[in-house]
């Protein structure tokens, strides 16, 4: 009985801290605005540049890209736009580690509508040479997720280490680009329309990383919240 006390009670915890990032965000509609802006600019300016007629590794190559970038403005704010005071207060109401599992979640839920929204404007602007749109969508939504769980983390990293934004693409490069190339690779099976089993190896692989940033910013958050 009073271990579902405790879950339910951390359950609303988690509920709570999901609702005041929506109102955060809606609060502050200039930084979601300023991405969308930055991914429409990008998309145009690409359109621009490349033919419809583009090879398909290209333009696969230049949406990922194009993701990423958003990804990291869009998960720097997690913890760098947090004064010092905010997150004193924060600490003082909510565990850490359902504090990061929180944001990992919304950072996840908020990329994958991103992405979804860019690559409609990308396929709208550069054409979609895409032949298996389904499985190239979930290529998506999992690039997104692994992207909002690996950047959340990374954003509270810089964070407690003075706030720098540099520092947090420091960290985040070496992590970043394998998992990119992962996608790029998954993703170029769904753009060929070759045999869906290809895509499993690395649907796995970076379903496992996913999970794995997951449970280290779960176990490893806490000490750094502590500081």
């Amino acid at each position: 009985m009073k271990v579902n006390r405790q879950s339910t009670n951390v359950l609303r915890v988690f509920i709570q801290l999901l609702k005041r990032e929506a109102f955060l965000e809606w609060e502050q509609k200039y930084t979601l605005s300023g991405i969308l802006f930055y991914a429409f600019c990008m998309v145009f300016i690409i359109s621009l540049s490349l033919s419809r007629s583009v090879n398909p590794a290209i333009w696969n190559g230049v949406f990922w890209i194009i993701l990423m970038f958003a990804a990291v403005n869009s998960a720097a704010k997690s913890f760098l736009s947090e004064s010092q005071g905010q997150r004193y207060y924060l600490y003082q109401l909510v565990g850490p580690g359902v504090l990061i599992l929180a944001r990992i979640f919304y950072n996840a839920l908020l990329l994958t509508i991103l992405g979804l929204v860019i690559l409609g404007l990308y396929a709208l602007f550069s054409g979609f040479p895409v032949e298996s749109p389904g499985w190239y969508a979930l290529c998506v939504v999992v690039g997104s997720v692994g992207f909002a769980s690996i950047l959340t983390l990374i954003s509270g990293i810089s964070a407690l280490a003075g706030g720098k934004p540099a520092l947090m693409a420091i960290l985040g490069f070496p992590i970043l680009v394998p998992f990119l190339n992962v996608l790029i690779r998954m993703s170029k099976i769904a753009l060929d329309g070759l045999d869906k089993s290809l895509i499993q190896p690395d649907l796995i692989f970076s379903s496992g990383m996913i999970l794995l940033s997951i449970t280290l910013s779960y176990l490893l958050f806490p000490y750094l919240w502590r500081e």
